[in-house]
């Protein structure tokens, strides 16, 4: 039974428009539907609360023994923008932790873009098709509308030496926006006695 048809009378169930059924009036495919999917919903929500247990332990320890660590050796442990790779003793498991900044960009972006448009108007003919379509695409929106940070960013690595494309290119360092952090969790196990290593998912939909 779902959680809604747990709060009604006996002998009735409750439908999507909180209207009390007697259960004799409901189909029975109908009442084992809803009891299927109650039940498969509740095991849903407990691997949640275990998941969100997970994290909290998972970042609690880790930051733990990174500030232990720092303290007995007087050194900062960690990566760029403190990722940190943690090994057991003997090499076969590794917890990778990451942040990433979370970005997004100003109204300089829209002055980036017009002159990038004007240059490409300009380099219509004699110019190579590819780039032309690199640098188009990545103003592309998703179907949110939401701008792919990555392909924007990505433009500043391409060679060009126009001192309008140059003057665009700080445009966009300049837009971007830090509007947050996330930090992610990985777990790994090596393979056999290799260097390689093969993630644990804890992602339904890769297991």
């Amino acid at each position: 039974m779902t959680q809604a048809a747990t709060s009604t009378p006996v002998g009735y169930m409750q439908d999507a428009h909180g209207r009390l059924v007697p259960e004799s009036m409901v189909k029975p495919i109908d009442r084992a539907r809803d009891q299927v999917v109650g039940e498969l919903v509740e095991l849903a929500k407990a691997q949640n609360n275990a998941l969100a247990a997970l994290k909290k332990r998972v970042f609690g320890d880790a930051e733990a023994f990174i500030s232990m660590s720092a303290e007995e050796y007087g050194a900062k442990v960690g990566g760029a923008k403190g990722n940190v790779t943690l090994y057991t003793f003997n090499g076969q498991y590794k917890v990778q932790i990451a942040r990433a900044d979370n970005i997004t960009f100003d109204e300089r972006l829209q002055a980036a873009k017009a002159m990038i448009d004007e240059l490409l108007a300009e380099w219509t003919e004699g110019s190579r098709p590819e780039i032309q379509a690199i640098i188009q695409g990545a103003f592309d929106t998703d179907k949110e509308g939401n701008l792919n940070t990555g392909r924007i960013l990505s433009l500043r690595r391409l060679d060009i030496q126009d001192a309008r494309w140059k003057q665009a290119m700080f445009a966009i360092s300049d837009s971007v926006q830090v509007v947050g952090t996330k930090t992610y969790v990985r777990f790994y196990e090596r393979i056999g006695d290799s260097e390689e290593y093969r993630p644990i998912s804890l992602d339904i939909a890769k297991i």
